[in-house]
């Protein structure tokens, strides 16, 4: 059985190579990928639905007066690039040092693209970006396995030892992976649980990807998921939950967008500051944020995060008298 993905990369190709337009009997009868035991208004659901899923990806498709299907290329297709020596020199540089990093897991991905584009060869100076905070070559093979998974829609098993230091066995339906703070992260459906969780690679082990039916997807990525949905700060980390607020001063406030990763909600006030409003799980963890964040970055709630805010300036400021 196709899936609704290969369906709709079968109809974009489809119009697209099409020298005129086409009715929807041509499209049913071209084996797309339509289940054939579908009724006519089934079919017409299915394939209304992946025009407008085609649409909304950029793909311009048209309707004569005939209501006939094709694809506009002036349109749906970007025009060529043309990059100056600098912008080349730029890219060149940027990729080299990812090609370079340990932590990095489409390393050869990258180079194969960059040759492709034929800018030239990487600098003769190595050069290396740093991404990782620890252990940087296991999460960059952690991380291209789970991204494998995540391609071709397969379970994946693995160990896991949290935060307490225990350890036990997952199986889950990767939904997508992430960099954040020099660490992967996969966020995928934890089929024992039955829900979709965050796991840090580095806290992973064993990663076994499932070889049963390799040519066919183990499951579907939900309609809707966005994976910056589940990729939290490190203060919202835990099963509790309350309301935290700090404030980004006049001098700081340009950064509170970046900062705050569209967590929350900026507040703008009249002297040029923004009130941060955002869920939390740890005020001290809040409060660390703060500070690691700073200068001009204060919590304002709960009390518990200003207080803990305090305790950590006062010790600074005591150990370097």
């Amino acid at each position: 059985m196709v899936s609704p993905h290969e369906r709709l990369v079968n109809l974009a190709l489809y119009l697209a190579s099409r020298t005129k337009p086409v009715s929807i009997q041509e499209c049913r009868d071209a084996g797309l990928g339509y289940p054939a035991d579908a009724d006519d208004a089934a079919f017409q659901r299915m394939f209304e639905r992946d025009k407008d899923a085609l649409r909304a990806a950029g793909i311009a498709i048209v309707v004569d007066e005939d209501g006939r299907y094709s694809v506009d290329p002036d349109q749906s297709y970007a025009a060529e690039i043309e990059l100056d020596d600098a912008e080349c020199a730029t890219i060149r540089a940027l990729a080299a040092a990812l090609v370079n990093d340990p932590s990095f897991p489409f390393a050869e991905d990258l180079a194969v693209a960059v040759a492709k584009m034929d800018l030239g060869p990487f600098p003769d100076e190595p050069v290396r970006s740093n991404l990782a905070v620890a252990d940087p070559g296991r999460q960059s093979a952690q991380a291209r396995i789970a991204a494998d998974a995540v391609s071709r829609r397969k379970r994946l098993r693995f160990g896991y030892t949290n935060a307490r230091g225990e350890r036990k066995r997952h199986e889950v339906e990767p939904y997508g992976v992430a960099f954040r703070r020099g660490r992967w992260y996969l966020v995928g459906r934890d089929v024992e649980l039955n829900e979709v969780r965050v796991y840090a690679l580095l806290r992973a082990d064993a990663l076994e990807v499932e070889t049963t039916h390799p040519k066919n997807p183990d499951f579907e990525v939900p309609e809707g998921f966005s994976i910056e949905d589940y990729l939290v700060l490190p203060f919202q980390i835990g099963s509790e939950r309350f309301d935290a607020a700090a404030l980004f001063g006049p001098s700081a406030a340009w950064r509170a967008p970046a900062a705050t990763e569209g967590k929350g909600r900026l507040v703008p006030r009249h002297d040029g500051s923004v009130l941060w409003e955002v869920q939390a799980a740890s005020p001290r963890a809040f409060a660390a944020w703060c500070v690691a964040n700073g200068p001009g970055v204060v919590p304002r709630a709960p009390e518990t995060a200003v207080s803990a805010y305090r305790t950590g300036l006062e010790e600074v400021a005591a150990r370097h008298g």
